[in-house]
């Protein structure tokens, strides 16, 4: 029996993985160029990780501050991004965020606005400007439901609760995938002409994360299984400001706009420590710089109550703060029992953002491996070495939409492709192995002890003998993941659900220690103790490249696109 009979099959020119921001995008645009679209989401749609981006969508209006530009804004990028940045994806970001946002207003999306009418914009850390459009501090879900309006009436294929477990080749190209509906575990075989990956981050590698259960780095680990390569892993942003008090809600964003309305860091002496860190910008700094701020601060004893530091924006008047921050409000009174507008909150970094990822091009999003595109925090370029806040919602809008274009364009020219049994019968099989095994380990304690290995040896600050030390505790990790069993039925059985994402998150979280081991220096997001200065010579020229080598990971260095001329004048003073 084929394949064709046995399993539920889909046909699409264009096979959207994600229901994010760029996943939505990419679904629009490709609607847009006459292709077949579905997008496949592994929760709900709706349920995105963009709805937690909260403070605003980075853009060069100059609706505030006439002074505005993309060069301005293509230099802070630069900047933040520590020159690690694809410089072509950043100046396309700069230059395409502001058409990207008017586009948004008008397929209805309601912004904040001047008294002129504009759309309103606040300053962000590493910002020059004030340059983040934003609806409160509740802009990544008003961008989803407009995405989603957007989309549905355009009309593409949804399919939810669905996880895919394989990238289907032919060759050297991608023809597909296979998955499984996570409610009744059936198989499911999605043909496409290409494929877009929009799968979102790793953060449920780490103990302390802003992310929810959804982002286990499955894009990341697809793509590397199949063939195409991940850029600069090394690079983990750690938000600066997550709730640290409850336990259960340790970890939850508390987002950057708290800082950007004027809220103020001291520690446990009252002492505004930011003065010491940063002078000049203070609270809105880099998030690397902050985040590390707060872990030094903590680490040499003068930590909030609970390990963290006070964030306070309770000097402005309360209307004010429940007209800019309304979801804090909202969140500190439910989950901690603390009214923000009277007193300070307690806050600490949270693993939150990657910046490394599957490489693509510039102008088309499209990976190393033929068929296969990706856009937002699945892909790598655009952020360098650390992301600015505010510049995740315009990546989303601009990439999504280059991704969207590019993979219509390539499904459009793509001959027919035949579906490889052989593959499918293998994942199959390795997907049900875990339920015919007689005895083995709980999937949920292999990922409690994988969450304190990358908590505590490959975190905020890391040092040569703890990823040495990271690295084998992973090879125990992933013998011990081979051996999980799992009990009951196929029937939504969370167990054999993580069974899975266990492999993409040990396949991430060695990628991540690999290139941070080999990275010796300090750089954005990448804190070395036993390196801590820029290694211009070395480091400044050179990318950390990871592909698959039979059963193993190869890394290899490859240098940093040269900026040309006119570009490089612009960032003259950074050198």
């Amino acid at each position: 029996m084929t394949n064709q009979t046995k399993y539920e099959t889909h046909e699409h020119d264009v096979l959207i993985i994600g229901a994010g921001g760029a996943g939505l995008r990419a679904a629009i645009e490709g609607l847009a160029a006459g292709a077949r679209v579905a997008v496949v989401s592994k929760s709900l749609l709706g349920k995105a990780h963009t709805v937690m981006a909260e403070g605003g969508i980075a853009a060069a209006m100059a609706n505030v501050d006439k002074a505005d530009s993309w060069r301005t804004h293509f230099r802070d990028t630069m900047r933040g991004g520590k020159l690690m940045n694809n410089w072509r994806m950043a100046q396309l970001h700069a230059q395409e965020a502001p058409e990207r946002v008017r586009e948004l207003e008008q397929w209805g999306a309601l912004f904040d606005r001047t008294s002129d009418g504009d759309i309103l914009q606040r300053a962000f850390g590493g910002h020059t400007f004030k340059r983040l459009c934003h609806v409160g501090d509740r802009t990544g879900l008003e961008m989803i439901r407009t995405l989603q309006d957007r989309g549905v009436q355009m009309g593409f294929d949804v399919f939810m609760e669905c996880t895919i477990i394989r990238l289907l080749t032919d060759g050297k190209r991608v023809v597909g995938a296979f998955g499984y509906w996570r409610e009744q575990g059936r198989f499911v075989v999605l043909k496409a002409k290409a494929v877009v990956m929009a799968t979102g981050g790793i953060g449920k590698a780490w103990r302390v994360t802003s992310n929810s259960w959804e982002y286990t780095g499955d894009g990341m680990a697809l793509a590397y299984d199949a063939g195409a390569e991940l850029l600069d892993m090394e690079f983990v942003q750690f938000h600066p400001t997550g709730m640290v008090w409850p336990p259960g809600v340790q970890g939850i964003l508390v987002t950057e706009a708290v800082r950007g309305e004027g809220g103020i860091l001291r520690n446990k002496e009252g002492q505004r420590f930011m003065e010491k860190y940063d002078p000049k910008r203070m609270e809105l700094s880099t998030r690397d710089v902050v985040a590390r701020s707060i872990y030094t601060e903590v680490r040499e004893g003068r930590g909030s109550e609970h390990g963290g530091a006070y964030l306070d924006i309770s000097h402005k008047p309360a209307e004010y703060v429940k007209q800019k921050l309304p979801s804090m409000y909202h969140q500190f009174k439910e989950l901690a029992d603390v009214d923000i507008t009277k007193g300070p909150m307690e806050v600490g970094p949270t693993c939150h953002y990657m910046m490394g990822g599957i490489k693509v091009e510039a102008e088309t999003a499209a990976s190393s491996l033929p068929g296969l595109f990706a856009a937002g925090e699945a892909a790598a370029g655009l952020h360098g070495a650390n992301r600015l806040g505010g510049n995740s919602l315009s990546d989303l809008l601009v990439f999504g939409r280059r991704a969207g274009l590019g993979a219509a364009a390539y499904a459009s020219k793509a001959p027919a492709a035949s579906i490889d049994d052989a593959q499918i019968a293998e994942a199959e099989r390795d997907m049900l192995a875990p339920f015919d095994r007689g005895e083995g380990e709980n999937p949920y304690t292999v990922h409690r002890d994988l969450q304190e290995v990358m908590q505590n040896l490959v975190g905020i600050f890391r040092v040569e003998e703890d990823m040495t030390k990271a690295m084998g505790e992973l090879e125990k990790l992933k013998a011990r993941a081979a051996r999980v069993r799992v009990e009951g039925s196929r029937l939504f059985n969370p167990g054999w659900h993580l069974s899975k994402d266990l492999k993409s998150m040990l396949t991430v979280s060695e990628a991540v220690t690999r290139s941070a081991m080999a990275r010796k220096e300090s750089r954005g997001a990448h804190s070395r103790i036993d390196f801590p200065k820029l290694d211009e010579q070395v480091w400044g020229r050179q990318h950390n490249l990871i592909t698959r080598d039979g059963a193993g990971m190869k890394l290899q260095q490859i240098p940093v696109d040269a900026i040309p001329g006119e570009l490089n004048e612009l960032l003259a003073d950074e050198k």
